[in-house]
């Protein structure tokens, strides 16, 4: 066990410490493995700027993972605490888990701010502490911190010089984890989380207990394809306010947009069947889809 890990082993630290290749091979089989739209995605950039993405997004998925996989409220917060630890001796130099090791040299060759990784830590709380969101505005809040503060991050890894990118990708972030509601809206309800919100919940008639107990109905259905709309113009929109001069280096976020809004077609293609199956789009359309993103 290593001097900093918990000693339940809820960091997820190898036994061992990590060369850089472990840690940035650690990285992308965290973030990005093969298949995954993020892998389509980083393969928009150049081979030599993969790395040090692929670690910022090994850290935001370390971070999202906490509610997903501990189901101690105790345990989760512990690790939360953990990473805020781990933050504090990446930004003195000292880091012990893998993904912090390799973002090292990141942090240092970017001038990447603390706030902005604490920023992501902010979205893990929010799962912790509110499972569901009473209106939009609530919603729209959570979005931010687990979707749009991500972004950010990334948008800073893979670099800009328009000063208004790293706004527009918070916004595009935003937009991308609204989407990522209704494609995951049956995962997320059979672990309890319902994050549709209740006032429209009541406005379509369906209930937090028929998306847990995968009941389908005309009136789910109406709730999806409005979610959907709502969904893809703000995905839609944010992607075209990219400013121009940086569409290149951000295009494994427009890459990302754009595959949200493929699954989400191919969910309403199924006419919104996600409550008791995951869908997915083929690995060729991701690859082309990807890099078609512009």
């Amino acid at each position: 066990m290593q001097p900093h890990e918990p000693a339940d082993n809820t960091s997820g630290i190898p036994s061992n410490p990590a060369s850089p290749a472990q840690a940035n091979d650690y990285c992308r089989q965290k973030a990005g493995p093969p298949g995954s739209a993020l892998y389509y995605a980083l393969l928009q950039l150049p081979p030599s700027q993969r790395d040090a993405a692929y670690a910022a997004h090994a850290f935001c998925q370390e971070i999202a993972d906490i509610h997903a996989a501990v189901h101690d409220p105790g345990v989760a917060h512990a690790k939360l605490d953990w990473w805020r630890q781990e933050l504090a001796r990446l930004f003195s130099g000292a880091p012990a888990h893998p993904v912090s090791r390799a973002l090292a040299p990141v942090v240092q060759a970017r001038d990447l701010a603390r706030a902005t990784f604490d920023a992501v830590l902010h979205g893990a709380e929010m799962d912790l502490a509110q499972m569901r969101y009473l209106d939009f505005a609530g919603l729209s809040h959570y979005c931010d911190a687990a979707g749009g503060a991500p972004a950010v991050l990334a948008s800073h890894v893979y670099g800009f010089d328009d000063p208004q990118t790293p706004t527009v990708a918070h916004a595009l972030g935003h937009a991308i984890t609204l989407g990522r509601r209704i494609t995951d809206a049956g995962v997320d309800a059979r672990a309890g989380y319902v994050y549709f919100p209740i006032n429209e919940l009541q406005q379509f008639g369906v209930t937090a207990a028929d998306l847990q107990n995968g009941k389908y109905s005309p009136a789910f259905v109406d709730l999806m394809k409005f979610q959907h709309a709502r969904a893809r113009q703000a995905i839609t929109e944010a992607a075209a306010a990219i400013p121009a001069p940086d569409r290149r280096r951000q295009k494994p976020l427009l890459a990302l947009a754009a595959l949200q809004l493929a699954l989400m077609d191919e969910v309403a293609a199924s006419d919104y069947q996600v409550l008791h199956q995951r869908i997915d789009l083929t690995p060729l359309r991701k690859f082309w889809r990807a890099w078609r993103a512009r």
